[in-house]
């Protein structure tokens, strides 16, 4: 065995999870909290601190505010997931209530071709019964005094079920309470995948500390790293990692009331953070990056990121950044929504892949539906078809117009 990793218990598993983050565990949970499922769960993560991972660098929010209607029941299973979480575990006297706040994400348009687009994502969300109220200049004055809104034409802002919640206690209760259960977690890496004679089924995996382990379904959890993993059953994903950069700053004059999460035309976003506040964008240039490389681009903040604060917030301009870190989006090329479903030659290979940057409001429903389709070979709760792999395949994009 290598040095490091831990070997599995069993040489065979009805389901083998690569990655144990925040989807990984998802699905494992789910699958222990399904009454129909009484399979054996292996969970592999290479990274058992989590460091690197998507999860750990996480700004943990949630929104309703999307394009497609599916993303939107999706945000709001997750809301609910979070607003009774105690009782989905059996109100185990541990557990406790997840903190969220909801101040709301406050998208702004600068041009009539956005205010446009923002008025369509308008009648899909309230459809689905959300509260996204689309505000004038006047009316975001009124009740945000502190923003600057001189360029601003239309605004889209709900106060219900969006902003901060405590992901990462979530991803932990997920983790623990599986392990408790009886999912086995090992640290350790999958490093070979064996299909059978005709390529329709993986039949066993590799792992790094030497041995073969035979598999029911293996599920890619695998974040930014997806298409490593995929690529071992011989099949290609259009994910990359992309890199993104959060800035935790205090202002020296603090605002009079809680800052919506602000999505700013440029592309910058900032948000209430406890007592400071927290910024994020894109860089400009946004090409494909190392799986290592989380060097930060310091100039983004000097050149960028502060001037677009100050100019939106006056009150910013006199700011002291605290603390920053690079992370990584698992970007989905080919539409920006997430894919998964089994592929349509290799069946048993399952993808909870592809994100792009909305996954950790979508884990609670994702990870649910990614359970059902093992155990009862479909959803039955929300109908996640669109996001199947097979799409892919017959080139058919589901585009998700908002994402941040």
């Amino acid at each position: 065995m290598s040095a490091n990793t831990v070997a599995p218990l069993k040489s065979s598993y009805d389901v083998v999870i690569v990655g144990g983050a925040k989807f990984g565990s998802s699905v494992a949970w789910f699958l222990t909290d399904n009454p129909d499922f009484d399979g054996s769960i292996l969970v592999v993560e290479k990274d058992p601190t989590y460091e690197f991972t998507s999860t750990s660098h996480t700004n943990s929010c949630m929104r309703q505010q999307f394009s497609r209607e599916i993303n939107v029941r999706i945000s709001q299973f997750a809301a609910e997931f979070v607003n009774n979480f105690q009782e989905f575990f059996g109100n185990d006297p541990r557990v406790p209530a997840i903190p969220f706040e909801s101040y709301g994400y406050m998208f702004l348009a600068d041009n009539e071709q956005y205010a446009n687009t923002l008025r369509e994502n308008h009648k899909v969300q309230v459809k689905c019964g959300a509260g996204t109220k689309l505000m004038t200049p006047e009316e975001i004055k009124r009740d945000y005094p502190f923003y600057n809104l001189d360029d601003v034409i239309l605004g889209s802002h709900n106060l219900i079920n969006e902003g901060y919640y405590d992901g990462n206690t979530v991803f932990d209760w997920w983790k623990r309470s599986a392990r408790e259960r009886g999912v086995e977690y090992i640290a350790n890496e999958v490093v070979s995948m064996t299909k059978n004679t005709i390529g329709s089924r993986v039949e066993s995996i590799t792992l790094k500390s030497g041995e073969k382990i035979a598999c029911g379904k293996v599920v890619n959890a695998s974040g930014p790293r997806a298409v490593l993993t995929s690529r071992m059953a011989g099949i290609e994903i259009p994910v990359e990692p992309r890199k993104r950069y959060t800035y935790i700053f205090a202002a020296e004059k603090k605002l009079d009331r809680a800052l919506p999460l602000t999505i700013d035309p440029s592309g910058v976003h900032m948000r209430q953070e406890g007592e400071y506040y927290l910024a994020g964008c894109p860089p400009d240039d946004d090409p494909a990056v190392d799986y290592d490389d989380f060097i930060e681009d310091h100039s983004l903040w000097q050149e960028k990121v502060w001037p677009i604060l100050a100019t939106r917030v006056p009150q910013f301009e006199a700011i002291k950044l605290i603390n920053s870190w690079a992370g990584h989006y698992a970007f989905n090329t080919f539409d920006r929504n997430a894919i998964l479903g089994p592929h349509h030659q290799v069946e048993n290979f399952i993808f909870v892949n592809g994100f792009s940057g909305h996954g950790f409001q979508q884990a609670p429903a994702m990870g649910r539906g990614t359970a059902e389709l093992i155990t009862y070979g479909n959803y039955r709760t929300l109908d996640l078809s669109p996001f199947n792999y097979e799409r892919l395949v017959k080139a058919e994009r589901f585009v998700e117009k908002v994402v941040i």
